[in-house]
């Protein structure tokens, strides 16, 4: 090639057509570079075209289970290459294990108070919302045998009843309707959450259990509904944010959205919540 350019007279066309080519590759190999080095799929958020991908990880409120799992399959859909991963369960223990480096996208809260401890250690990104609201209810065996039709009912000694323990959202919702009665209830137990609760109903190793009408409406005839007045005292606000540390903070941003958004909602209210 040299010795052509000197048979020609135009060295420096050819310096220059070699110095283009030599970009053209540089760029074409930074380009081939940045598409090969993508993130782990586990923690990989936004493409450069903004497309999601990757899996963002929830942590919830045992009551949210049914609703967030079908919001959860619906996020999926519109976002092909992404993943939903869940941890339910009581909102104390969950926010101990965020606050204890547990890695995390979202928290869904069935409380302000077990909400406040993650953003007192620091661990929210931006201020909580609330997405929607909970009441309590009495879930009773089919066909509510004992016959169970007020709170007063349930103090009765011959009734086995189950509570969520007090440290839980819906132990403390519980406490606050029996306060509201000024009444006192010694259960059978206490559960770590609302669900471990119901399931004692269901199980039939409990006569009634004070859980959340969505936990009634999710357990179809596996359980009857009781309302009562004083549970309108007690009604639980349900705040979400996205975390600090979020190893997929696009996908966490978007799965807020849709909870927040008026088919979260539908999904939401569907459930037997209430709007905010």
């Amino acid at each position: 090639m040299t010795r052509t350019a000197h048979r020609t007279g135009r060295p420096m066309q050819v310096a220059a057509l070699a110095a283009t080519a030599l970009l053209t590759l540089g760029a074409c190999s930074s380009s081939d570079d940045s598409s090969s080095a993508k993130p782990d799929g586990s923690a990989s958020s936004a493409s450069s075209a903004g497309k999601l991908s990757g899996t963002v990880t929830v942590f919830a409120a045992a009551s949210l289970k049914e609703s967030f799992t079908a919001l959860g399959e619906e996020f999926e859909k519109a976002h092909p290459g992404t993943k939903v991963t869940f941890s339910f369960g009581g909102s104390d223990s969950l926010a101990a294990s965020i606050t204890g480096g547990a890695p995390a996208d979202v928290f869904a809260s069935a409380s302000p108070k077990t909400m406040k401890i993650v953003t007192d250690a620091g661990d929210a990104s931006g201020t909580p919302a609330t997405f929607v609201r909970n009441q309590l209810e009495i879930a009773t065996l089919p066909g509510n045998p004992a016959k169970v039709s007020s709170l007063e009912d349930l103090t009765g000694s011959k009734l086995k009843v189950v509570l969520c323990d007090r440290t839980v959202p819906c132990g403390a919702a519980a406490q606050k309707a029996l306060d509201a009665a000024g009444l006192k209830l010694t259960p059978v137990s206490y559960e770590q959450d609302v669900k471990a609760a119901l399931t004692k109903v269901e199980l039939k190793e409990a006569d009634a259990a004070l859980v959340y009408k969505t936990d009634v409406h999710a357990a179809g005839d596996k359980v009857e509904g009781v309302e009562f007045p004083e549970s309108a005292e007690a009604v639980n606000d349900y705040p979400i944010v996205q975390l600090k540390d979020a190893p997929n903070a696009d996908a966490a941003k978007a799965f807020i959205a849709l909870v927040r958004s008026a088919e979260g909602q539908k999904v939401l209210t569907g459930a037997g919540f209430l709007q905010p």
